[in-house]
């Protein structure tokens, strides 16, 4: 990994495997790869990184960095992204917090949501929010 980030130091990596899969030469796609960390702090900076460099090779092989989700977060996450589109492109800053929490900053305050319900209980109040998420929530 030091080939990417060479500025990081050194980090104590648990495990490594490469997951087993075919490669199909007409879609070139990055290989995939879990590393286990033995610090989270050490994953997230990681994790930043790599997608503030948004290219990452291992041995000279493209490979995308990930957070490991199970299936049931991955979903509820999932369940955002279209809300997530419109809030980015309006200039909202929008995060999705772990599990799968909705943030965003308005009117100089952080707001944050854990369910689409919740959110349009709170977007009754603001007609701005109402037209730009109109059909989503």
């Amino acid at each position: 990994m030091s080939e990417n980030f060479a500025d990081m130091g050194k980090k104590k990596v648990t495990q490594v495997q490469r997951v087993p899969g075919k490669m199909n030469p007409k879609r070139p796609t990055p290989k995939q790869v879990i590393i286990t960390m033995a610090n989270v702090q050490d994953k997230e900076k990681i994790l930043k990184a790599a997608r503030e460099k948004q290219s990452v090779t291992y041995k000279g092989s493209p490979i995308r960095l990930s957070n490991d989700f199970s299936t049931e977060t991955h979903q509820a996450r999932k369940e955002w992204t279209e809300i997530y589109k419109v809030m980015q492109s309006k200039g909202l800053n929008p995060r999705i917090l772990y599990p799968a929490r909705l943030s965003f900053k308005i009117e100089g305050e952080i707001r944050s949501f854990t369910d689409k319900k919740r959110l349009r209980e709170f977007i009754t109040t603001k007609p701005s929010m109402q037209e730009m998420l109109k059909g989503l929530v």
